[in-house]
Formats: structure tokens, C-alpha cells, sequence
């Protein structure tokens, strides 16, 4: 058993460290001006990949064979202030967090192999593989984090990874600016995460989901907490996988995704980092068994963003943006089903939709094509059968159902309006108290004039 004990401390270090290796010599031979080439970045890409994919199988395998359903791999406190605050790193691998980090592996496997042809001689080889790198290694660490910590490290990795792969075609000035509100959408994310985090320490003194959900193997945790606490905590954490899976009110950035390459498209925004807002909801699941009103809240908003993603989708013109809202859509049933109490379920749909997603994502450049040709083999459209509507307010209700949909739902204006534009006001009213403050201290003008301009080139400027 021991020798068992330390194979599986090893596998896992593997499985942690090949996409952690990966990163490090892209980046740093980049800082170092030592850029590799193409066929030595994709080589590496495919070794670090492969061996990170065979120690996750092989910890698989040697948790079927001796029935072992909850394996935890320590590094030890990175932190501690005593009786106060430790920071642990610990991963943990069990029912839920091998499939997902598997799951990982493969499908980046399959979309570096891709990018690497598809992005051959591209200005911007290396820094795609560089942001590629820190995007597996977010995507893994997040998988098996066993501390809330370590979830929000690996948590920060895939969204700065992310958003910097949607400003990946700097010269043209719609990739920076869709970047930049989908960073905007990160932060709330990572807001409510990080109190999350406050107060999951104030109720257990740690951050340790052993302490919070309670002792077991998912799903079968019993958590110690109370209902309101659960509710508390749960609460939060469904403000930051709404954030992070485009759920509704934040559905709008997906289709702003759309404007970095196609490979990032495809195992990003329509396989793995759109559903870890899912995977987190999966892994506090104890916490909805605790508060009935924590689950209804969960499967109302998994309902409310399914339906808004499917009308929305239902009037995109190009194909990108009609996939990132069925992605959203699967996502939201997804998380219904979750909040309605099932556990495998929603896991094996996440499972199966990534990798169909990922299939269509990498087709997408020539499904038009496909299209094109299967409609002049058989002549033309298929004529629409059923008597036409008549009655004009059926009409018109269509019409501002169209338009309402063509317009997202006017999520995008109500954030705006309702939150970038009170943080803005409250800055530039905290800015001319400083500035107030700092003349009133020199006796006179300490600084020019330095008001703050908006940095959403579609927004008007507050008055």
C-alpha cells in the first residue's frame, strides 16, 4: 500500500507538472529572446501533453483497481500565518476532477496538433503556444484543486490566458476592446470567488474543500454547514460560474470571444473554460443539497440562460457566434440539471458537449463550404411547410421577439448601464476628491488635468 501511495504522489505530480514544464520553457525561452521553432515548440507541446494524458489514465486505472474513489496529492503550506490564514496547495483526485482533467489533456492535445498547422508561419506562433501552455496548466489545476486557492490560481490562468487569446490580432481594434469587456466580466467573476473564499475561511477556518463540504469521495459528501451559510457561500459561487460560463446576465461575452483564432475559439470558448462555472457548481454540490433555495436559484438560472441563449442563437448570421450560443445554451441545461440534484448526468453531458464542440469549432472554417455544396446537390432550400401567420399581433410579437433576440437580450446595455456606468462615475468622483486633495496640500495645481476617458470604445462619454 505504501508503494501504492507514493506511485499515485508521483502520477499526480506528472500529471500537474508536464503542462506546468510546458509553460515554463515556452516562457521563458521567449523572455530570453530564445524563441524555439515551430516544429520544437509542437513537439514539445505533444510530449508534455502525452505524458500528462498517461499519468492521468494510469491514476485512473489504479484507482478502479484498488477501488479507491478519493486520492489527495499535498505540497504542503505555502503560507501560514498561525492561527490566522494558511495557504495549502493540495490536489485531489477523484470521481469528478480525473474525468474533467482527462478530458482536458485530450481535447488540448487534439487542438494543439490542429493549431499547429493552422497557425504555421504566423507572426504570433509562439505567443499562442506561450498563452496555449498556461491555459492547460490553468485548466488542470483548476480540475483538481482541493483548496480554494488553489481553484482560484489555476481559475486566474485560464481567464488571463483566455482573454489575451481574444486580443491575440492586435492590429485590428474590435479583438482588444471585445477583450477587454470580457475581462471586465472575469473581474465580477473573480470578485465573487475571492469572497467566497473570505468566507468559506471565517466559517472553517480554511479553505480546504475537505472542511467545507465535508469528509468522502464526490458525490457523496455530507457538507457541516448550516442552510444559511450554505446559501451564503453557494450564492457567491454561482456569481462566479455565472461570470465564467456566460451564463445569464453575462452571456454576452461568449460571441465577443469569437475574435481570437479558431483554435482558441474551439478549446476555450466551446469546450473547457466555458464550462468550469459548471465543473464549480459540481464540485460545491453539497452545498445545494443544504439550501433548497440555493438549488432553485441554480436551475431558474440554468433555465433562464438556456432559453435566452437558443433565441439569441436562433438570428446570428455567421457561425462562431451561432455556436458560442448553443455552447451557452448546453451549458444551461447543464447547470439545470445540476440544480435539480442529478450529479452524473450533468458530468457525462459536459463530457460528451465539449467534445462535440470542439468537433464543430474546428469544422467551422469549412462548414459553410459543406453547406454550400449540399444545397446546390439538391437544388435549393427546403420550402417552409404550414400556413402563414395572419393575425397582426402574432406578427408583431414575432417581430419584437426577432429584434429582442438580435440584440441579446440587451444584456450588454443593461451591464453597462447599470454597472460599468456607476463604477465609472464613482472613479471619476474619487478621482477629483484626490485631485482636490493633493492641490489643497501643494497650494496649488499638483498634477494636469487627467480626466478619465472611457476605455469601451462603443460606450458615450459620461458626463
Amino acid at each position: 500500500m505504501p508503494d501504492t501511495q507514493q506511485l499515485l504522489f508521483a502520477l499526480g505530480i506528472v500529471v500537474v507538472g508536464s503542462p506546468l514544464l510546458l509553460t515554463c520553457i515556452l516562457g521563458l525561452s521567449s523572455l530570453a529572446s530564445r524563441k524555439l521553432s515551430e516544429e520544437a515548440t509542437t513537439r514539445l507541446g505533444h510530449v508534455t501533453i502525452a505524458c500528462g494524458l498517461a499519468a492521468s489514465i494510469a491514476i485512473l486505472l489504479i484507482m478502479l483497481a484498488v477501488d479507491k474513489r478519493h486520492i489527495v496529492v499535498e505540497l504542503g503550506n505555502w503560507v501560514v500565518i498561525p492561527d490566522e490564514y494558511h495557504f495549502s496547495v493540495k490536489f485531489v483526485f477523484d470521481r469528478l476532477s480525473v474525468p474533467l482533467a482527462i478530458l482536458s489533456y485530450v481535447l488540448s492535445g487534439t487542438i494543439g496538433a490542429f493549431a499547429s498547422q493552422y497557425m504555421h508561419r504566423e507572426p504570433g506562433f509562439n505567443r499562442f503556444f506561450v498563452l496555449y501552455a498556461i491555459f492547460v496548466l490553468g485548466m488542470v489545476v483548476t480540475s483538481l484543486a482541493g483548496t480554494i486557492e488553489t481553484l482560484f490560481t489555476g481559475w486566474e490562468l485560464v481567464g488571463l490566458s483566455s482573454v489575451l487569446l481574444v486580443a491575440f490580432y492586435q492590429e485590428r481594434p474590435a479583438p482588444p476592446r471585445n477583450a477587454l469587456w470580457i475581462w471586465c466580466v472575469y473581474r465580477i467573476s473573480d470578485a465573487a470567488l475571492l469572497l467566497a473564499a473570505v468566507v468559506m475561511h471565517h466559517l472553517s477556518g480554511e479553505g480546504d474543500f475537505d472542511r467545507l463540504l465535508g469528509s468522502g469521495a464526490w458525490p457523496d459528501e455530507v457538507s457541516s454547514l448550516e442552510p444559511r451559510q450554505a446559501l451564503l457561500v453557494g450564492a457567491l459561487l454561482l456569481v462566479a460560474a455565472a461570470g465564467k460560463s456566460g451564463l445569464a446576465p453575462f452571456s454576452g461575452w461568449l460571441p465577443r470571444a469569437m475574435e481570437g483564432p479558431t483554435p482558441s475559439s474551439a478549446v476555450f470558448y466551446g469546450a473547457l473554460s466555458v464550462h468550469l462555472g459548471a465543473f464549480l457548481l459540481l464540485r460545491v454540490s453539497p452545498l445545494l443539497d443544504l439550501s433548497i433555495w440555493l438549488s432553485v436559484a441554480v436551475a431558474t438560472l440554468g433555465l433562464l440562460t438556456a432559453i435566452f441563449a437558443h433565441l439569441a442563437g436562433s438570428v446570428q448570421t455567421d457561425i462562431k457566434s451561432a455556436l458560442s450560443f448553443a455552447s451557452v445554451a448546453q451549458v444551461g441545461v447543464i447547470v439545470t440539471e445540476i440544480g435539480l440534484g442529478f450529479r452524473y448526468l450533468p458530468l457525462f453531458h459536459l463530457l460528451g458537449h465539449a467534445c462535440l464542440r470542439t468537433l464543430q469549432f474546428v469544422r467551422a472554417p469549412t462548414l459553410l463550404q459543406d453547406y454550400g455544396t449540399l444545397e446546390n446537390a439538391i437544388g435549393d432550400r427546403l420550402p417552409r411547410v404550414g400556413a402563414p401567420l395572419g393575425r397582426l399581433g402574432v406578427e408583431r410579437y414575432r417581430l419584437w421577439l426577432y429584434r429582442w433576440s438580435l440584440e441579446r437580450g440587451y444584456l450588454d446595455s443593461l451591464l453597462t448601464e447599470y454597472v460599468v456606468f456607476p463604477f465609472a462615475r464613482a472613479f471619476r468622483w474619487c478621482n477629483r476628491m484626490e485631485r482636490r486633495w493633493t492641490d489643497l496640500l501643494s497650494h496649488g495645481p499638483s498634477r494636469e488635468s487627467d480626466q478619465v476617458q472611457s476605455h469601451f470604445g462603443e460606450f458615450e462619454e459620461l458626463p
